[in-house]
């Protein structure tokens, strides 16, 4: 028996749906092997979903226990860009920097920070 068809989506909605957040996982992860390279963690842990916060966060200078506070629905809002300016600090960048390209277009500022001139500086 067929499953009914919903016409308020579209064929291939989920198909390509996928392969948008895949493409964008795979940059991500492109990105975040070169910032973690860059501040001496092996870039093969880009690529692991949970593990990539979790050195992220040691980057920008954070514990790694409070990678669960990326689970409680507001606060993970707000400490995101805490991390980021946090993380824009340690590479050189300036606040605005942070919040545009590490918060709001991250794709953009991991690539920037990945591939650019910036050097990481530890605390």
């Amino acid at each position: 028996m067929q499953e009914p068809v919903n016409p308020l989506i579209p064929a291939g909605y989920e198909v390509g749906t996928s392969i948008a957040v895949i493409a964008f996982y795979v940059l991500i992860a492109i990105a975040l092997w070169k910032v973690f390279s860059k501040a001496g963690y092996p870039g093969i842990l880009a690529w692991i979903p949970i593990v990539n916060l979790i050195v992220l966060l040691k980057i920008a200078g954070y514990s790694a226990w409070l990678v669960l506070l990326y689970l409680i629905p507001i606060v993970n809002f707000v400490f995101a860009i805490f991390v980021a300016i946090r993380l824009g600090e340690r590479f050189g960048k300036g606040g605005f920097f942070s919040l545009l390209w590490l918060w709001l277009f991250p794709v953009i500022g991991y690539f920037v920070l990945g591939f650019g001139q910036a050097r990481y500086r530890r605390a």
